[in-house]
């Protein structure tokens, strides 16, 4: 059986923290692993290099957040079955998992030059620098498989409450990528294909260590995996399900994400340089929301399988506690010393200038957002995902109209149109989430 105690209500702020701080602090790993990429590569003797990787690592960080659903999707089925103690599915979601991202990994590296090609036409930089991050981009193909695998293997045991395994594969994926960029780079004067192979080998250093995790697991769980589960396709039905809207509701957020840059970019090199500054800030407090929303996941997934919502809303408030001391403290910091910031991203004089101009958007973007990043939790543990999609689609309803509407405004008005596309989805979710509220209070009541 799972080995792990459900928390009580008055245990909720405890494990919120206890699953949170692990992934918060394994998140501000991820800047480390740019700063390098870019400081080996920044001091070779031609500027296309920085270029290419750039470029490439551009296009793999918007594939393969397409397929991050591996890890969400899996980490909500693995926290209910937690709930129900089905040990047996807490061993068959993995198996399906694993062999899902296999397959998709595989067909990547199979048709992946078709993408590779599109996506770095739609990036559009110059025909050298094209033509070195295409190079880099097959190299970084190769480990589809085991990037999608760790995906799974995360959301797996984040499920099962261990966030402690993020912090784990995320030190080691990034201490091995940094080591050995300055191996092939540094040491043996290779380019941005140095880059590449570093990031490869981690990310399969990555996997063998994550394999190794899971065995040690898996011996704790007992039992064995059923086979039927794995190679029966109408018992996928559940992960497809889930792993279908996750992937719609990605491909939504991508392009909204999208449509934003090159609306900035349709403003000038500058306009677009300073929003790519401001856009550091949002990526700054996702650190500590993403921390708070994906220990939600863990804790109200397990509620929903035990069948307890006391247990799911006593989360769901403690984490909430969390997220608004959170986005309460990044709109202060912002508002107190985001000038400085901005200085410390960029030292060109106007960017710096065009970029404070649209300051007070940031100051006002964690208090909107915050509710997009809990309540995603909330429902990814819920398994709620047509939800979490169709808050997408509102989301863009009003994004794009508001964008029309304001062109006059220029970037301010671009600003608004994006800030409302956030401000609709936190209140969709917010408007699901009570009506979940209520039906959940309505069906224990008649139990």
């Amino acid at each position: 059986m799972t080995s792990s105690a459900p928390a009580t209500p008055a245990q909720a702020p405890r494990r919120i923290w206890a699953l949170a701080w692990p992934i918060i602090l394994s998140n501000v790993t991820v800047p480390l692993l740019g700063l390098v990429d870019t400081a080996v590569v920044g001091h070779l003797s031609d500027s296309r290099y920085l270029a290419a990787v750039t470029l490439g690592a551009t296009l793999f960080g918007f594939l393969y957040w397409g397929f991050g659903f591996l890890r969400m999707g899996t980490t909500g089925l693995t926290s209910q079955a937690v709930g129900r103690e089905d040990d047996d599915g807490i061993r068959t979601l993995l198996g399906q998992s694993l062999l899902l991202a296999a397959l998709i990994g595989g067909a990547l590296i199979l048709a992946g030059e078709p993408l590779v090609a599109l996506g770095l036409r739609l990036l559009d930089g110059s025909a050298e620098a094209t033509a070195l991050a295409t190079e880099y981009a097959r190299i970084r193909l190769l480990s589809a498989p085991a990037v999608l695998a760790n995906y799974a293997i995360l959301g797996w045991f984040l499920g099962q409450q261990n966030s402690r395994v993020t912090l784990a594969l995320l030190v080691l994926t990034n201490g091995v990528n940094i080591v050995l960029d300055l191996v092939f780079v540094v040491g043996l004067g290779m380019t941005s294909d140095g880059v590449a192979w570093a990031t490869a080998i981690a990310d399969y250093s990555a996997l063998a260590f994550g394999l190794w995790l899971v065995a040690r697991r898996l011996r704790q769980l007992g039992g064995r995996a059923r086979r039927d589960r794995l190679w029966r396709p109408g018992a996928y039905a559940e992960l497809f399900r889930v792993n279908a809207h996750l992937f719609v509701r990605t491909l939504g957020l991508l392009f909204a994400m999208a449509f934003f840059t090159s609306r900035g970019a349709a403003q000038g090199d500058t306009v677009l340089a300073a929003n790519a500054v401001l856009l550091q800030f949002i990526m700054l407090t996702s650190y500590g929301l993403d921390g708070f929303a994906h220990a939600t996941e863990a804790l109200t997934g397990r509620s929903v399988g035990r069948g307890r919502f006391d247990e799911f809303a006593a989360a769901v408030r403690a984490a909430a506690r969390f997220s608004l001391a959170t986005a309460g403290a990044a709109a202060l910091a912002f508002a107190l010393g985001g000038e400085w910031l901005i200085a410390a991203l960029t030292d060109l004089p106007a960017v710096r200038d065009t970029a404070a101009r649209y300051l007070p958007w940031m100051v006002a973007m964690p208090l909107i957002a915050v509710w997009s990043y809990l309540l995603d939790g909330v429902f990814i543990g819920a398994t709620a995902i047509r939800e979490m999609r169709n808050s997408i689609f509102a989301g863009l309803a009003l994004y794009l109209p508001v964008w029309w509407l304001t062109q006059g405004l220029g970037n301010h008005g671009l600003w608004l149109a994006f800030t409302a596309f956030t401000a609709m989805r936190s209140a969709t979710l917010a408007a699901y989430y009570l009506r979940y509220r209520r039906e959940r209070w309505a069906s224990e009541e008649k139990n």
